[in-house]
């Protein structure tokens, strides 16, 4: 019983130890991976927005609530905080994540590239 405790215990961590780099995720490949989103997003301090908002300090800001850009009702309605949860879902595929919403993208399939992605979101403070 003991050894069979110990033998979970010990694949638990090493399984916790093999993933926390995708977990936390790469912000140097998720700078490289916003060059796509870069065709519609600031992501700077300036507050200014291109097509779709700026993404400065969106990790915690709550859904279409950034002055001066003019949301879709389904963005402002949804009141959503951008967490790395909501956002690994939205990234995913954001018609299904958040319905009615404007961005025409249809995702980021990899989870590795979307935690990379949201790794360097969390960077622009």
């Amino acid at each position: 019983m003991i050894r069979t405790t110990i033998a979970i215990a010990a694949a638990v961590t090493a399984l916790a130890a093999a993933s926390p780099s995708q977990a936390a995720g790469d912000p140097a490949k998720g700078k490289a991976t916003f060059a796509q989103c870069a065709a519609c997003h600031k992501a700077d301090a300036s507050g200014k927005s291109g097509i779709g908002p700026n993404l400065w300090k969106v990790v915690g800001r709550t859904s279409g609530t950034l002055p001066g850009f003019k949301y879709s009702p389904a963005m402002i309605a949804a009141k959503r905080v951008w967490t790395d949860k909501a956002l690994d879902a939205y990234l995913a595929k954001p018609s299904a994540a958040l319905p009615g919403n404007r961005m025409p993208y249809a995702g980021l399939a990899s989870a590795a590239d979307r935690a990379d992605l949201i790794a360097y979101l969390k960077t622009l403070r």
